[in-house]
């Protein structure tokens, strides 16, 4: 190492800042979050160091750079653009045992400043030693991603519970299976969901428990989204993560499966047309049994779990049943299959409101209020519309809509796979006929998908576009 990463504790602690320029400001804003008490020293201070500064307890000296305002104080930093006067004040400072840093002079700095993201009590650092801040500052922000801002909820409500836990456990290894309970669990869960109240009180409850005893699990119906493993959300891939237990279906995809905790129980639970591996109440019953065993368990979903994914269904059991859930969105395959397609669902031009609509109801027909489905201007996206395309087709032209009406055929989107086949309302069976193209797959109907030709950029097309 270049450096070795420390931590300095800077409350009420004076530390020196040379220069007052915009450099300065970006510094002085670190400090006094770290509680320092900040000394700048500058010919010119700019206007928001000033009121910065003042805000914050410390002090603005108008004037030349001496060693005597070296005096009380814990850390140096040289930041403005005379070579000299950095020089100086690092020669001084190291004369005086102090760290010091030159702003954008890695030889004249004992110490250097990360690339920080804040989670406090958590605070990481990056670090290049100066050779590449570019980098440290790419990595920060990936990290800034990957890190919720509710971690810093989490560190503060345990940092609260440190002396009772210490004070329970008097072995370390008994201190650390219970924090890595607690931090892996239902406990941080609620933090995260912005339930603080409840994440104590069940903090408290573990504290106070037989750890032999299993508690209640909980259940997190997770949005796997159309099938690209890059479409899923941080949180969706977090839970996956930790989940003890995943029910998933047959629209999820492999790669995303993948990405599941290695050591999970998958349970494939997957619901085709006319052939349901687990009926839905089996699948609502494992829920409850494996939440009830104390596991965590995920509902894993390909789209999304509200979007004709009987999400509503499952939480109404689980509410009935006093067992703990969570729903995270997912991209719904509406949305992503037509990004894919290169076919936007609403257009200043061409439509100013978009329905989804299922191809396959409650009693398996297609009993559409067609009237509703043929106005202009508006796009209309069927699910599970594949095997009812004739008849939805006939419907809407029976009701009025025009044959010559744009239809696209969006198969397996988002995938390597992806395949689109564009036609009319009136030629669209007989061009999916002969293609075939296989299930997974929506169908969207309106003007918007005469852009496909221009705007599509993944996949493979066929069809009236293609030809054309």
């Amino acid at each position: 190492m270049d450096y070795l990463p420390l931590f300095f504790d800077l409350k009420k602690r004076r530390v020196l800042l040379v220069g007052g320029g915009d450099v300065a400001l970006r510094k002085a804003r670190l400090l006094v979050r770290a509680g320092a008490l900040v000394r700048v020293v500058s010919r010119e201070v700019h206007e928001e160091l000033d009121d910065l500064v003042e805000l914050h307890g410390g002090q603005v000296v108008i004037g030349e750079y001496h060693p005597g305002l070296l005096d009380d104080v814990a850390l140096v930093i040289a930041a403005t653009d005379d070579e000299a006067l950095n020089e100086r004040v690092h020669y001084d400072a190291v004369e005086r045992a102090l760290p010091v840093n030159v702003v954008d002079n890695p030889p004249l700095c004992t110490f250097v400043f990360p690339a920080i993201v804040d989670r406090s009590p958590i605070v990481i650092g990056i670090s290049s030693g100066g050779q590449s801040p570019v980098l440290a500052r790419m990595l920060r922000a990936k990290l800034e991603t990957l890190i919720p801002k509710s971690y810093s909820r989490l560190g503060q409500l345990v940092g609260g519970f440190r002396d009772q836990v210490k004070a329970r456990f008097s072995s370390v290894n008994d201190r650390r299976k219970f924090w890595e309970k607690i931090l892996q669990g239902e406990v941080a869960e609620r933090v995260f969901a912005g339930r603080e109240d409840e994440a104590a009180a069940m903090l408290e409850k573990e504290l106070n428990a037989d750890q032999g005893e299993a508690g209640v699990g909980e259940v997190y119906l997770v949005g796997a989204g159309p099938g690209d493993p890059e479409l899923l959300t941080f949180k969706a891939l977090r839970l996956m993560q930790q989940a003890d237990v995943v029910l998933y279906d047959r629209l999820v995809s492999p790669e995303v499966l993948d990405l599941c905790r290695r050591d999970a129980d998958l349970i494939y639970v997957g619901k085709a047309r006319d052939n349901h591996s687990v009926p839905q109440q089996g699948i609502n019953a494992l829920l409850v049994e494996h939440a009830r065993n104390g596991r965590r368990v995920v509902r894993l979903k390909g789209g999304d779990p509200f979007i004709f994914g009987r999400g509503g269904e499952e939480i109404e059991e689980l509410k009935a049943q006093g067992i703990p859930f969570q729903v995270v969105p997912g991209i719904t395959a509406a949305s992503a299959c037509s990004t894919y397609a290169g076919i936007p669902l609403t257009h200043r031009d061409y439509a100013q409101s978009v329905k989804f609509v299922t191809g396959q109801l409650k009693n398996r027909t297609s009993d559409l209020k067609f009237d509703e489905l043929v106005h202009p201007n508006q796009t209309i996206v069927f699910y599970m519309g594949l095997h009812t395309l004739d008849k939805l087709c006939q419907g809407l032209m029976d009701h009025g809509k025009p044959g010559d009406t744009p239809v696209a055929i969006v198969s397996q989107g988002t995938s390597p796979d992806q395949r689109v086949l564009t036609g009319r309302l009136d030629d669209i069976v007989e061009r999916q006929s002969e293609a075939q193209l296989p299930a997974p797959a929506i169908v969207i109907l309106g003007e918007v998908v005469d852009l496909q030709s221009r705007l599509a950029w993944f996949g493979q097309t066929e069809g009236a576009q293609a030809d054309a």
